[in-house]
């Protein structure tokens, strides 16, 4: 059973969101404060999901910080009143892997919930070399010489979208589609800072824009075929 860890200081809500979750099969764990969910840190958890604006001192994005420095990998999906696009790329910048405004729907935050277990925790057991990066697809991580590139959840996800499909151009529509479901709401521009942050901590693989469409990955393979067959 997977667990899922909500930080909601709204307490209405957090019981409402606690009950569907539970229908869904999921083990829930709630804090109304801050400051609690950072003590409960280190404990195994599949899915966080912070509320941004908390009534302590301590915001959502002081426990993604938090989270990240005990375990980078935990998908982190935020929740917020607040809609502007500058919020929404301040939580992908902190690793955050999804971004929903209130007022939401609870079978919309559950179906959320229900894509990022399928894409975190889909077992795989392969490596791919490419250059100098190494991709363990098993554990989700990449290396550079040996040293690990620290790739969230979304950009990891964008990596083996573009691996699958070398030299192949996505609309922006396609890219949501296949990093966040169907069933996403919000603005298109966050794939634009998504592609922005990987390229920066992975230069060597080439991504370029597709002016009016997306974005597409260009690279002069030797042996496309054997990357083919890894995925």
């Amino acid at each position: 059973m997977y667990t899922i860890c909500f930080v909601e200081d709204e307490k209405d809500l957090s019981n409402l969101i606690k009950v569907y979750l539970e229908k869904a099969g999921y083990k829930v764990v709630t804090f109304n404060k801050g400051a609690d969910a950072i003590d409960y840190i280190g404990q195994p958890v599949d899915v966080w999901i912070l509320d941004i604006m908390l009534e302590d001192d301590i915001s959502g994005y002081d426990i993604i910080k938090e989270i990240r420095k005990n375990n980078s990998n935990v998908p982190v999906i935020f929740t917020s009143a607040r809609d502007q696009e500058i919020d929404k790329i301040l939580g992908l910048e902190l690793g955050s892997d999804d971004y929903i405004t209130k007022p939401y729907s609870s079978k919309e935050l559950v179906l959320r919930v229900n894509n990022i277990i399928k894409r975190v925790y889909k077992k795989e057991e392969k490596t791919i070399n490419y250059e100098t990066y190494q991709i363990d697809l098993e554990k989700r991580v990449v290396y550079k010489d040996q040293k690990q590139i620290k790739l969230t959840t979304l950009e990891f996800d964008l990596l083996i979208l573009f691996l699958k499909n070398i030299n192949k151009g996505f609309s922006r529509d396609e890219i949501l589609n296949y990093i966040w479901g169907d069933d996403y709401f919000g603005t298109d521009r966050v794939e634009d800072d998504l592609v922005r942050s990987r390229r920066k901590k992975m230069p060597k693989l080439n991504i370029n824009a597709i002016y009016g469409y997306g974005y597409r990955m260009s690279w002069k393979i030797k042996n496309k075929h054997l990357v083919n067959n890894l995925l």
